[in-house]
């Protein structure tokens, strides 16, 4: 099979699909758009894209990105901690280096760690951890570092000065497996962390009481919302989605029929699927 991830090469993404699908095909992509695309051409077979960090919270381009093309659904979700080191070209020294370079998101989660041990030097934002880290190694005339994962320092050739310079010990991201087969995923070889269920949910209008609800759908079935999270629709001010996650196994009768009834009161509602969530190593 073809595998689409978002790169570039050493990214956390790459890390994570590497684990998923170790004797597979794996095709970096310059964005999580590109992974859309690709899936829904059929050019690849299936993609793995970030959904939420614990840290800076949902991504949100990925959530935009199921609900526009509601012909990819989610196969499986996956968790892995997230570790972030400091790293320079071998030829420099940390003590010159006179700008540090990464994903705005690894450095707001360093962001403590650098503004106690490398308050004056200037931060800039690059696409990802892992094109910074390519970036230092191709540049040893300039006084640069990055902040990246293992993988990049190993593929790169560059020396880490600081490890685990995260302010969170907790660090972790969740990411999602996408295809327009929507199969369950399975792997003998990872633990798995249970069960869910994803929903995009459309309110009919916005009136009193609209998603109390649906939410009353679920709430007197005794069914377990594990995440609920509201985007803009991008057509005015208060006019969202929803994404929902239930808890638990699909029970035929009981979730279908919950679809059904969010339906008849005239709620869109797009099924991602019913998928496991698999634990990860760094």
């Amino acid at each position: 099979m073809k595998i689409a991830f978002l790169g570039p090469h050493a990214s956390f993404t790459q890390l994570a699909t590497t684990q998923l699908f170790p004797n597979e095909e794996l095709l970096p992509q310059a964005n999580i758009l590109d992974c859309f695309a690709a899936v829904e051409r059929g050019e690849v077979d299936k993609a793995v894209v970030p959904l939420e960090n614990s840290i800076e919270g949902t991504v949100s381009m990925t959530l935009d990105y199921l609900y526009k093309t509601p012909s990819i659904k989610i196969e499986a979700e996956a968790v892995m901690p997230i570790a972030h080191h400091l790293m320079i070209h071998p030829d420099n020294k940390i003590e010159d280096v006179e700008r540090i370079y990464s994903h705005p998101q690894a450095l707001a989660q360093s962001f403590h760690f650098l503004d106690t041990h490398y308050k004056n030097i200037q931060r800039q934002d690059f696409s990802s951890t892992a094109a910074a880290a390519k970036f230092v190694s191709e540049n040893p005339d300039q006084r640069i570092a990055a902040v990246a994962n293992q993988f990049a320092a190993n593929l790169y050739g560059l020396k880490i000065t600081n490890r685990n310079i995260q302010d969170f010990e907790q660090n972790h991201t969740r990411f999602i497996v996408i295809s327009k087969e929507g199969h369950f995923y399975k792997n003998k070889n990872l633990e798995a962390l249970g069960e869910k269920s994803g929903l995009l949910i459309t309110l009919p209008e916005d009136h009193a009481g609209g998603l109390h609800q649906v939410l009353s759908v679920f709430a007197w079935r005794k069914m377990n919302l594990s995440k609920i999270e509201s985007r803009t629709l991008k057509t005015g001010l208060g006019n969202y989605f929803f994404f929902i996650n239930v808890a638990g196994e699909w029970n035929p009768v009981l979730h279908q029929n919950a679809l059904q009834e969010l339906e008849s009161i005239h709620a869109s509602v797009d099924f991602l699927g019913n998928y496991k969530e698999f634990l990860l190593e760094a």
